[in-house]
């Protein structure tokens, strides 16, 4: 496994990699890595003949400074599990490295952005963009994998490759989870005791708002979901909805011809957490 600080020194060791006609498959991610990132780099190390994980915590994206500062960074430990799995080249730029100048670039994501997360953390989407158009033109990757846990930003991701015209794979991979169900997330190693207690509650009401499909509407279950999430103590919901998965517009009725998923955001104790289940 090979670390790289630099830009130009990662663009060269790739470029030849290109010529020689092998294929390079890109995980990005802001490290404290867990399962979840480590079945994303399998995949790539098991479809490419080279990978590249990203470690970056990508100051664009937070729109809450607190979040940015409290965001776990453990690159030493990060460092050591890629190297059990194979990996072949990791990218740790810094800041300055990264934006050498103030990104003020501004993406039309069709409106992708404004709904469920984009509500609820202005500009965040537009952060995604900025850093991984950056990390797609200097890697050039064959296929980039992302999680389904964050699916409003893998539907978000397709549409960046789309309008970019870039000839990309962005390759979808299933959500890692707990044994009681939560969703693997950097996040989670911020809960207290009691709050890890109470984060399976998230994935429980998914299931079973997904279960009365044939006895309650679309609008229906957004109701029971906010009224179960009401008389649960300790987790305050944010939004919950059922969207189609290509423009993430909501279901009106389970009689269209698209695939539905539920998608939740909730804080615990101040730490925000986010899920979703397919609905079809």
């Amino acid at each position: 496994m090979v670390v790289f600080w630099r830009k130009k020194d990662l663009s060269g060791h790739l470029e030849a990699i290109r010529d020689s006609g092998g294929t390079i498959g890109l995980v990005p991610t802001m490290g404290a890595l867990h399962k979840g990132h480590l079945s994303l780099v399998e995949k790539a190390v098991e479809e490419n003949d080279v990978t590249v994980v990203t470690i970056f915590v990508n100051p664009t994206q937070f729109n809450d400074p607190s979040d940015l500062e409290a965001y776990p960074r453990t690159l030493d430990q990060d460092l050591k599990i890629l190297q059990t799995i194979k990996t072949d080249l990791v990218f740790v730029p810094s800041v300055k490295e990264m934006y050498p100048v103030e990104n003020t670039q501004v993406f039309d994501l069709g409106g992708l952005d404004n709904v469920m997360e984009g509500k609820q953390r202005k500009g965040h989407f537009n952060g995604v963009a900025q850093i991984v158009s950056r990390l797609f033109r200097l890697t050039s990757p064959t296929r980039a994998y992302f999680g389904q846990k964050d699916f409003q930003q893998l539907v978000i991701v397709r549409h960046l490759v789309k309008i970019l015209e870039m000839n990309i794979d962005i390759v979808g991979c299933p959500i890692v989870r707990e044994k009681d169900g939560l969703a693997m997330s950097s996040r989670n190693v911020r809960l207290s005791r009691e709050e890890r207690k109470l984060s399976p509650f998230i994935y429980k009401t998914l299931k079973q708002a997904a279960a009365q499909k044939r006895t309650l509407t679309p609008a229906g279950i957004r109701s029971w979901v906010t009224e179960e999430f009401r008389k649960q103590p300790g987790i305050e919901l944010e939004y919950f909805d059922i969207v189609e998965d290509k423009a993430l517009r909501p279901v009106i009725n389970w009689d269209e011809k698209v695939n539905k998923v539920g998608c939740i955001a909730v804080q615990i104790g101040g730490i925000r957490l986010i899920d979703n289940l397919n609905f079809d």
